[in-house]
């Protein structure tokens, strides 16, 4: 199967480090059936150079992307989507995704010299603020 255009838009302000943010993205396209079993990614080389991104920091997302079994790795073949990853493995890496997710959160709102009251309280907030949103668009 050809190369498809594998498109990632990497924030390069937004505190979550950029190896999640390409994990992120791939396992979202795989979900949203973007990208499919057997669709081949570029090479960790390629990928880096179109990001304008660290050779390492591609091959730690492939890596990690690789031991949840979303993408196989074959020497001298190239890197493809593999079937979708069982549950257990979706959810850990759901869960490694928010986890920096909110410690980029706190870390930025602790240098902006909030405390973890402040902090808290806002999360909270904003929890609420969306529950009541989500109830409103559902009537």
């Amino acid at each position: 199967m050809p190369n498809k255009k594998l498109l990632l838009q990497i924030d390069f302000r937004s505190g979550l480090p950029i190896y999640i943010q390409i994990v992120n993205q791939i396992q979202a396209q795989v979900v949203g059936n973007v990208l499919k079993p057997g669709d081949q990614l570029p090479t960790v080389r390629a990928l880096a150079e179109e990001l304008r991104v660290n050779f390492n920091t591609v091959a730690r997302a492939y890596r990690i992307l690789d031991e949840a079994r979303i993408i196989s790795t074959q020497q001298g073949r190239g890197t493809y989507i593999t079937d979708l990853p069982p549950p257990n493995v979706s959810e850990k890496l759901r869960r490694e995704s928010l986890e920096a997710l909110t410690q980029s959160y706190i870390s930025e709102a602790i240098r902006l010299d909030f405390s973890k009251t402040e902090i808290s309280q806002m999360v909270n907030e904003q929890l609420k603020a969306w529950k009541e949103s989500e109830e409103i668009e559902s009537e």
